[in-house]
């Protein structure tokens, strides 16, 4: 049985684009990219409905950029006290372990 393989965005991207160009068939896109037909079809309408994405100015890009922002605030404070607790468990051991 064979590994399976995945792809990165850009070519997904380049199949989807190809597909949507209809200027060769699903099949034929498959047996030149080693790839289901069945994998390109989702790859097409990914490709249609996220392409008025692109277009927007703002909208669903900022929102996300803040909850990204948001997610790394709350990292960065995880991280913070993960460190202090690190810090003090270290110099509670140090007895025990003679370092």
């Amino acid at each position: 049985m064979s590994k399976r393989r995945n792809h990165d965005a850009a070519f997904k991207a380049r199949v989807a684009l190809e597909a949507l160009k209809g200027e060769r068939t699903v099949s034929e896109l498959a047996a030149a990219y080693g790839v289901q037909p069945t994998m390109i079809h989702p790859w097409k309408k990914a490709l249609r409905e996220g392409a008025a994405g692109i277009f927007e100015r703002g909208g669903k890009a900022a929102a996300t950029a803040g909850i990204a922002e948001d997610m790394v605030r709350e990292l960065h404070a995880k991280i913070g006290e993960l460190a202090v607790a690190n810090d003090f468990l270290s110099r509670k051991l140090k007895p025990w372990i003679g370092k």
